[in-house]
């Protein structure tokens, strides 16, 4: 199989992280935080040295502020449903319905969302969002690059408007996330929310909600936190209070491997590489006529290596169906994100998305764009 759906969850795992999860099985089978025997001690040090990696990684300095949850989209309810409590949030109109749903599902005394649309020029992105600023807006919430288009948001700006408006500001970085450089300081991102199964190169099951000084948002769930058990609620301090039951310590135990294994890792170039194969790739297509493009050409900096497309008299869907007869995985329809869809006026039959990795080749391009012009 040639696979093209990274954007959904990368394939294959580095070998670091296949051979941690498999490890946590018989090396860190005790439960963290719940006991206090030699496993579940040991269990508890694999656990905050990811903490600890995940801080270093992503420009947090506080590593009990690194919260586990089960994916990004946990991650986004915590943090989303915690902010509307307060007022009102501003999200561009790209977004995941990650971010849409906990939103739209949100009542009460604010308006929970206003949409602001993401612009030709990073210029325009940003005036967009501060023209829907007002005086019951607490949060500026946005994708960092679309999980259709592959287009990156120009997230260092907005966290200077956020800054400027005394917003707290929420990244999803569901598709940058080991991709992109991302310091949580430089860009003033308050909650960093992402998979770690996608660009980090994790097990599926995983997520983090990085929690910058700011703000630390109010708890979704209640439960047993292993500590200050004879109180009726959730421990103030972090990680405790967004954070019950038991944890996925097999998953945090790859998780772990695999976010040593990006930060060892020559981000830039990989990042380079595989956005110049998508170029290509999108060169390629565009001299087919049956072919529809909707983003200019990828390129470092603009974009992640990840683009959509159509082929004239086809669906989507059946163009992603004979592309799987012949061996090539990839994703197709709305991805999620009817949003982003009706930006760019691919409803509503969505569009076929291309994602590699770093461990496609050259010679799979040229493959896959082989069986493309073959379909069409």
């Amino acid at each position: 199989m040639i696979y093209f759906d990274n954007a959904a969850t990368a394939h294959p795992k580095a070998p670091p992280v296949e051979a941690a999860t498999v490890r946590a099985f018989y090396e860190y089978g005790g439960n963290a935080g719940r006991g206090g025997h030699q496993m579940s001690l040991r269990t508890a040090e694999m656990v905050y040295q990811c903490r600890e990696r995940a801080a270093a990684l992503f420009g947090l300095s506080d590593p009990s502020r690194v919260v586990f949850t089960a994916n990004c989209t946990a991650s986004l309810n915590i943090a989303l449903k915690s902010l509307v409590r307060h007022g009102r949030v501003i999200v561009s109109d790209m977004e995941h319905n990650s971010m849409m749903r906990p939103l739209i599902a949100s009542g009460g005394r604010y308006p929970a969302f206003a949409v602001a649309r993401v612009g030709q020029s990073a210029e325009e992105t940003v005036e967009n969002f501060r023209r829907l600023i007002t005086r019951d807006t607490v949060a500026i919430a946005c994708l960092h690059a679309s999980n259709v288009f592959g287009n990156v948001l120009p997230i260092t700006r907005l966290g200077a408007l956020a800054r400027e408006y005394g917003l707290v500001f929420l990244v999803d970085a569901a598709q940058t996330a080991g991709i992109l450089p991302i310091d949580m300081e430089a860009m003033g991102i308050d909650l960093l929310c992402m998979p770690g199964h996608k660009g980090l190169g994790g097990p599926t099951g995983t997520g983090l909600l990085l929690c910058g000084e700011r703000y630390t948002p109010f708890p979704l769930l209640a439960g047993g936190s292993g500590s200050e058990s004879l109180s009726p609620y959730m421990p103030e301090r972090l990680p405790e209070r967004l954070e019950c039951g038991t944890l996925n310590t097999v998953g945090i135990c790859g998780l772990s491997a695999a976010l040593a294994y990006t930060a060892e890792s020559d981000l830039s170039a990989l990042y380079r590489e595989e956005v110049a194969r998508c170029a290509r790739l999108y060169d390629g297509l565009k001299r087919l006529p049956q072919a529809v493009l909707y983003t200019a050409r990828p390129t470092a900096g603009e974009s992640v290596p990840l683009f959509s497309f159509n082929l004239k008299g086809k669906n989507a869907e059946e163009v992603a169906a004979l592309l799987d007869r012949d061996g090539v995985a990839v994703r197709a329809g709305l991805h999620c994100a009817p949003a982003a869809h009706r930006h760019m006026g691919t409803l509503p039959h969505g569009t076929v998305r291309l994602s590699p990795s770093r461990y496609t080749t050259a010679e799979e391009w040229h493959k896959v764009l082989q069986i493309i012009y073959k379909l069409s």
